[in-house]
């Protein structure tokens, strides 16, 4: 079934009974993918001589369900819904970049005006549970292998020439694409120290993910890192959360 809102606003059940949902806002389409709710282990091992500190400790995590976008927000998509396009490297299914916190949360506002849906910014540990894959995650490295070039545009990739097209590496077990490498993504709760106790939906603005011009390090799904809300770069965009 599709229902249409005031014509700004379809959605639909994605096929082969995926859950997932399609939303299109002026004439752009974009896909949410259902991610099953679960208990995993966000953080890194203390074995884990990738890790950066804080990093640490590993600790177990409660999630309920919710939707992930299937790609980072496209330039396209952020000018249907804003009216402009701020990125420095342009393409219209390049990731939007050169965006704070503070604009993501505008841009949100906007889209939901638009959709009347509950748009948002994963927190997280909803960004590192479907990086991992959810519950069908193989414990890998990065989001979807062990082998960053196959699902990454980081240094190596990219020979530091600026983003890449969403969606043109392979995706992870939830069929979700470049949550490691092109761009970091801002995530909507406060960056805190890890505690080594059990959390259910926790709130702790934190970015991740690696982005065009970084090393394999800092593409893995547990790195995680903090800015103020105001910073800009053009490695940093935004993945909606539902």
């Amino acid at each position: 079934m599709m229902v249409c809102t005031a014509m700004a606003l379809c959605v639909s059940c994605g096929g082969g009974g995926t859950g997932n949902k399609t939303f299109t806002v002026n004439g752009v389409t974009f896909e949410m993918v259902a991610v099953k709710g679960g208990t995993f282990t966000m953080g890194a091992s203390s074995g884990d001589s990738d890790a950066y500190d804080w990093e640490k400790p590993a600790h177990s995590v409660t999630l309920g369900d919710y939707y992930i976008g299937k790609f980072e927000v496209t330039q396209e998509l952020w000018e249907a819904v804003m009216g402009s396009n701020p990125s420095y490297f342009k393409g219209s299914n390049l990731p939007v970049e050169q965006v704070n916190w503070d604009d993501c949360q505008t841009f949100i506002r906007k889209l939901n005006s638009l959709t009347g849906a509950n748009f948002r910014l994963p927190t997280e540990a909803e960004w590192e549970y479907a990086a991992r894959g959810g519950n069908r995650s193989r414990g890998y490295k990065y989001s979807g292998s062990n082998s960053i070039s196959e699902v990454a545009w980081y240094t190596s990739t990219t020979n530091d020439s600026g983003t890449k097209p969403v969606g043109t590496k392979s995706p992870n077990e939830l069929g979700i694409y470049d949550m490691s490498g092109n761009v970091y993504e801002w995530c909507q709760d406060w960056y805190g120290s890890y505690s080594s106790g059990s959390q259910t939906n926790p709130q702790w603005p934190s970015f991740r993910g690696g982005g065009w011009g970084d090393n394999a390090r800092n593409c893995r799904v547990s790195a995680r890192y903090n800015l103020t809300p105001g910073f800009r770069n053009y490695d940093l965009g935004l993945r909606l959360a539902l």
